[in-house]
């Protein structure tokens, strides 16, 4: 178990965090506030010091990503059965989208604009989670990465998803997922990993705890 593999988890905790809450919000229209808070805040952080800063430090990063750690230690290990069949697909799709996001210069550079403008903008709320920027970080999802010839296809109840507000915040949350998937990739994550490096990836998320 290296320590790269260590920060591995993290990224890949808020991958599947992020395609657990999209899964859920989809069908129930609920949102879990406490596990999508770090994942927004992480789309700001372009220059933390260290994998963990970037979801809360090294004393919260673990309790941030506990819906994520714990649907990745189903998926890795024995109980990936129990494991919503959508979150599933969400999360590979994320990393998917990702890496067609690289291969397009010109979006990463919306992409990187966007989040500059919405990191001014940030001061003018005092929640992270107001309406107004799930909103903002809707629109530069739109903009960006929904103009890829890759694209998310979210399942769940049209009473929800055709309601603006819910749909800005499974775009916003889409969009935090992909920066994970970011991650996941300079961290030299990889695909095939998630088949053939499951047990030291799961070494490496139970030395976290």
């Amino acid at each position: 178990m290296s320590q790269r593999e260590k920060e591995q988890t993290i990224a890949l905790s808020a991958i599947f965090q992020a395609a657990e809450l999209v899964a859920t919000l989809a069908k129930t229209g609920q949102l879990d506030n406490d596990g999508l808070k770090p994942l927004i805040n992480s789309i700001l952080l372009v220059n933390a010091q260290t994998t963990e800063g970037i979801y809360g430090g090294q004393w919260d990063c673990q309790s941030n990503l506990a819906v994520g750690r714990r649907i990745t230690r189903q998926a890795l290990g024995k109980e990936r059965s129990s494991v919503n069949p959508d979150t599933l697909r969400y999360a590979l799709s994320l990393i998917h989208l990702e890496s067609k996001l690289q291969k397009s210069p010109d979006t990463l550079s919306a992409l990187g604009q966007g989040i500059n403008q919405l990191d001014r903008q940030k001061s003018h709320y005092e929640d992270i989670l107001h309406e107004n920027m799930l909103a903002a970080i809707s629109g530069i999802y739109q903009d960006t990465l929904s103009k890829l010839p890759f694209r998310i296809q979210v399942h769940g109840d049209s009473r929800y998803l055709q309601q603006p507000a819910i749909a800005n915040q499974v775009r916003a949350t889409l969009l935090a997922g992909v920066r994970a998937a970011m991650l996941w990739r300079q961290l030299g994550g990889k695909r095939w990993h998630l088949i053939f490096k499951r047990k030291s990836l799961l070494n490496a998320l139970e030395a976290r705890i």
